[in-house]
């Protein structure tokens, strides 16, 4: 079953989905546990338990992104792609266009159906949009390797359940959205992996796993990273990797 290149997505929809569930009761329980009254008084500073875990979830996402980075074959290759790619990316400003993209859809939904809609948009953006979709998409489709999607699945369900605790059922609708784009991009990963030598895979995942190493640091709170401005470096190895095997170097 995990040499099926659909299986990452598979999980990582299910991830969300059921995070998303249980979001809902633990929102639910919550709203009966604040009609009640307390007589105690709590330490409003001290971290929340999915607080901890998303810091859990950060070190492991460190660790993947680690691990896949270090599998390249030529670290020039990785260097000149993440500066160039990174350079494209803050001129076309892909983070900033992601971010004005989300907020004008969550204007135009705001306040439909109880906030389904809003909580259906929130949640799609924040789990199709990012490295780890590319990357993911890139192993699972070529490689039939779900490490990235794995991972993605972990930290997707806990944001789902938080999410899902204010934001009610329609973070669980965006479980469609999760299995659609992920499907998509696996799909012509495979269609089009096929065409591509396999130096030249590996060194666009190297690459992706470091982009994913930025999201571990980003999720520990060590760093601000706009990820999304350095998604273009993921794919100048197709460039490349031929041009560096005609220098004698």
């Amino acid at each position: 079953m995990t040499s099926w290149p659909l299986w990452g997505t598979i999980v990582n929809t299910v991830a969300v989905l059921v995070g998303a569930l249980v979001g809902v009761l633990i929102g639910k329980l919550g709203q009966k546990a604040a009609a009640k009254p307390s007589a105690e008084g709590g330490d409003e500073t001290k971290k929340t338990p999915t607080e901890s875990v998303m810091r859990a979830m950060g070190l492991c996402v460190l660790l993947i992104g680690i691990s896949g980075a270090l599998k390249m074959n030529n670290v020039l290759v990785v260097i000149v792609s993440m500066a160039v790619g990174t350079f494209l990316g803050e001129i076309l400003d892909l983070d900033g266009l992601v971010g004005r993209l989300g907020a004008f859809i969550e204007r135009r939904f705001r306040g439909r159906e109880g906030g389904i809609a809003e909580g259906f948009v929130t949640a799609t953006l924040l789990f199709c949009v990012g490295a780890m979709t590319v990357t993911g998409a890139i192993e699972s489709g070529i490689h039939h390797v779900h490490t990235t999607y794995y991972a993605k699945s972990l930290i997707d369900m806990v944001s789902a359940m938080v999410f899902a605790t204010t934001l009610g059922v329609g973070v669980a609708l965006s479980a469609a959205s999760v299995f659609a784009s992920q499907a998509v991009l696996t799909l012509l990963a495979v269609l089009v992996g096929g065409a591509i030598p396999l130096a030249v895979t590996n060194e666009m995942i190297a690459v992706g796993s470091l982009l994913v190493v930025g999201i571990g640091t980003n999720l520990l709170g060590v760093t601000r990273i706009k990820v999304m401005n350095m998604l273009p470096a993921m794919f100048l190895p197709i460039v490349l990797v031929p041009l560096f095997a005609l220098l004698p170097i």
